[in-house]
């Protein structure tokens, strides 16, 4: 998903995993767990990594290889995000249900992304953007 882009950035900027870690504010172990795709990172530490690095998430992501667009917000909107989120689905004629089904899901969880209450997941963000080929930063409320 991002392990790639991750190192490469990294290197790029010559810190070691540690020093990532201390930008995230979390232990080594954790982020060698995130750049070595162990773990799954959470939307925030992604999104703090982007800002710190000025880079979108489209590309950490590995969707493009423009490092930054230049409308980008360092900001996420979970209300925001929720609108993308609904009117995506709508878009695409998919019911919360078909949704969560497809993301493996109970339907309460797409209504609370819907909502803003939670931000969506990283596995489920990027499950739907490759599926049907949209911006993370869009769907984050970011671009």
């Amino acid at each position: 998903m991002y392990k790639k882009r991750l190192v490469d950035l990294r290197n790029e900027h010559n810190l070691k995993q540690y020093e990532v870690a201390n930008i995230l504010n979390i232990a080594p172990t954790t982020y060698s767990n995130y750049e070595n795709e162990y773990e799954t990172m959470p939307i925030k530490h992604l999104n703090h990594l982007c800002t710190y690095f000025n880079i979108s998430l489209d590309y950490l992501f590995n969707f493009t290889n423009l490092k930054k667009s230049k409308r980008l917000n360092n900001q996420i909107n979970n209300k925001e995000s929720g609108e993308r989120l609904r009117n995506f689905r709508k878009a695409n004629n998919l019911t919360q249900k078909e949704l969560a089904e497809y993301l493996n899901v109970d339907q309460t969880t797409i209504s609370k992304y819907e909502k803003g209450i939670e931000i969506i997941s990283t596995n489920y963000l990027y499950t739907i953007c490759v599926k049907y080929k949209i911006s993370a930063d869009y769907l984050l409320g970011k671009d």
